[in-house]
């Protein structure tokens, strides 16, 4: 299972590594790889915060955007029969299909933190 961590407004997954027994950290919704290494909670705190700095300082040398921009646009395949259901859900709901999938997902994205 997957576990995220926020530090300094940042968000990262944390997965534990059986390799090399450490829990290993990598920073979403960057332009660039941050990761990071502990043994433990306060470890990965520490770790995530240096890691964090050094690719925030380097995006400021090199006049970069340190964030991904996200669109809000995506595809998504489904099968036919799911699309016809979830229509038929939206319309029961007086919302359209794109309302009711942005209500849902948002929904599950709640639910799960």
């Amino acid at each position: 299972m997957r576990n995220t961590m926020e530090i300094d407004g940042y968000r990262a997954i944390i997965e534990f590594d059986p390799d090399i027994d450490m829990f290993r950290g990598e920073f979403l919704d960057l332009n660039g790889g941050a990761d990071f290494y502990a043994k433990d909670v306060a470890g990965l705190r520490r770790e995530g915060a240096i890691s964090l700095k050094v690719f925030l300082d380097m995006c400021r040398e090199d006049d970069v955007e340190p964030q991904k921009r996200f669109s809000g646009k995506f595809n998504l395949r489904i099968p036919p029969t799911l699309h016809a259901t979830i229509a038929v859900a939206a319309a029961a709901e007086g919302k359209s299909l794109n309302q009711w999938v942005t209500d849902e997902l948002r929904a599950g994205v709640s639910d799960s933190a």
